[in-house]
């Protein structure tokens, strides 16, 4: 017998909000009750019919949906995600999972108490070249030194979405969650201190705020990573996109495509080349072994990537899928990255 699909409000429609919409829309699993959003943007055909609500809460007591999908500004996210599951809905949150960490662990520990789902939009751990990468790294082993960054030239509309994030957000927060959560899914150790700085590249924004940053974080294991993320029209093009993992025994690399320009949402996730590096050497001192070349063709887009994202939220749902440890991880990679916007404010390192 078939089952019910999932009644779904949406909570916010920006660009992750809309991707995610149009996820619901496709697949079979769910069915969209509601669509929040403050202002009323031009709906995609997909999506043409369904009224755009200004109240979550009233929408919420009126659908009594089975999942709330919010992916509004991360101040909102942990309140949002509070009441969804206090009312009864299993919820998707896009990341950062919330602006400070106690209200990160006030989310889980609603989610846990009243039963509910919890999934937090990582969407790097539902692209197999991601997973591919991980998986390479682990094999290497330990300890290893993580080097990352994901930097954005914007103009035009995406700087102006950039500039709105950072109402609440800087871009080492923001985005760094993703990349930290890769560090500590390949080291699995605990994090023990942060270091992070920022420059403010812009008078368009708040005094208190700044459009460059970079972290520094050493692990247990003795591992250590940088990230480093800036948005803006000022931004380089150079080295706009570096992910490298070097440890004893070699190292494993994305390589990017060479015309890749970083205001390209694919370019975020696509990874072109993986280049694995096997550090032996034979007895004439030369590597025992070339570089593997591992092309990734048929990669997931954009769309494609929430679409699997989303598919990833029903199965967790129906298949009551034990995700405690992505709730931990969660917390621990937004743990970091607030410490490092902590220690840029500060100039001091902070121990976790």
């Amino acid at each position: 017998m078939s089952q019910k699909p999932l009644k779904v409000l949406v909570a916010g429609l920006g660009n992750m909000g809309m991707s995610h919409a149009l996820a619901y829309a496709a697949n079979p699993g769910f069915e969209i009750v509601g669509l929040v959003n403050r202002s009323k943007p031009i709906l995609p055909p997909a999506l043409a019919g369904h009224d755009i609500l200004p109240s979550f809460e009233n929408a919420l007591a009126d659908l009594k949906p089975d999942l709330c999908s919010i992916n509004t500004y991360s101040d909102s996210h942990a309140q949002l995600a509070i009441t969804a599951m206090e009312a009864g809905s299993h919820v998707f949150v896009e990341k950062p999972l919330a602006t400070t960490v106690a209200d990160a662990e006030r989310v889980v520990a609603c989610a846990r108490a009243n039963g509910r789902k919890l999934i937090v939009g990582y969407i790097l751990r539902h692209h197999p070249s991601w997973v591919k990468l991980i998986s390479l790294a682990r094999d290497l082993g330990g300890p290893y030194v993580f080097r990352m960054n994901l930097n954005q030239q914007s103009s035009g509309k995406t700087w102006e979405t950039h500039k709105a994030l950072m109402q609440t957000t800087p871009p080492i927060v923001d985005c760094g969650v993703h990349y930290v959560d890769v560090m500590c899914q390949i080291t699995d150790a605990k994090p023990v201190s942060v270091r992070g700085m920022g420059l403010r590249l812009s008078n368009e924004i708040a005094p208190d705020m700044y459009n460059y940053g970079h972290l520094q974080v050493t692990f247990e294991d003795g591992s250590v990573g940088w990230y480093e993320a800036g948005w803006g029209p000022m931004i380089s093009e150079t080295a706009f996109f570096v992910k490298d993992v070097m440890s004893p025994n070699g190292s494993v690399s994305i390589v990017m495509d060479p015309n890749a320009k970083s205001d390209d949402i694919d370019t975020h996730t696509k990874t072109s080349t993986i280049r694995l590096h096997k550090a032996e050497t034979g007895p004439d001192g030369r590597f025992a072994e070339p570089d593997q070349l591992l092309q990734m063709d048929g990669e997931p887009g954009h769309q494609e990537l929430c679409d699997r994202e989303q598919a990833y939220v029903l199965k967790a749902i129906r298949e009551d899928i034990d995700l405690d440890r992505h709730m931990s991880d969660a917390v621990q990679s937004l743990r970091i990255c607030l410490a490092a916007d902590e220690s840029a404010r500060t100039g001091r390192m902070v121990d976790l």
